[in-house]
This record gives C-alpha cells, structure tokens and sequence, in this order.
C-alpha cells in the first residue's frame, strides 16, 4: 500500500502530538510513504518563519526526507499535488477538511485524526 502524506500530516507529531509514521504502521501495516515535491517545499518554507509552526514544519521536512519517497508532479500548489499524487496511490493523510472533501470527492481515500492521537481511515 501507499500512501501520499499532506503537510499537515507531516506537522502533527509537533501541533498535536501525533506519531504519525508509528500510527500508519498500525493502521496500515505494511506501507509505502510518499511526500509530493511541492509539500516538501511548503514544508521547508514555513520551517523559515519562527515559533511553533516553525519548528512543526521543520520536523515535518525532516520526517519526510527520512520517511517518504519524494515525488515530482505537474501541480504547482501542494494540495493539487497531493490530489493529482493520490490518485495514483491508495490513500492519503491529512487532517485538512477541504482538502479531505476533494479527496473524498475524488474517490480517494482518507487517513485523519480520530480523537486525540489515533489516525483512521475513511472511505469515499
């Protein structure tokens, strides 16, 4: 299986404590991982500024870099490279409600936050 991670997924571990490689290896098992060109370079943009966001952002990138398989598209703002990507795989992961919706829209499925700490899937 595998799945496409938004930067929002990326960020979790710092904004809301979630381990998200560790979730996925629970939810999923056996698992692929990969990360948009455009989603990395949001990441490394935001990872720029100061504070929180900052710092999620830059764990985020260095998750992604470790974790994921960065692939190139024709989109050139992430959440369309996520869609475009997500097409492709078998799921995605964000805990964004718009982009969530074009995912599920797009037939997609979708692995978010559940409660507190779980990610759980939902299907189109």
């Amino acid at each position: 299986m595998r799945v496409v991670l938004d930067t929002n997924a990326l960020m979790m571990p710092v904004e809301v404590g979630v381990r998200t490689f560790e979730e996925l290896d629970r939810l999923l098992g056996d698992h692929e991982t990969v990360v948009p060109r455009a989603v990395l370079e949001e990441l490394d943009d935001l990872a720029e500024g100061n504070g929180e966001e900052a710092t999620a952002a830059s764990v985020g990138a260095d998750l992604a870099r470790r974790e994921c398989d960065v692939i190139e598209h024709e989109a050139g703002y992430a959440d369309d490279a996520v869609v475009e990507i997500a097409r492709e795989v078998d799921g995605a992961v964000t805990n964004d409600m718009p982009l969530r919706r074009r995912l599920l829209d797009e037939n997609v499925p979708v692995i978010s936050l559940r409660g507190r700490n779980k990610l759980e899937v939902t299907q189109p």
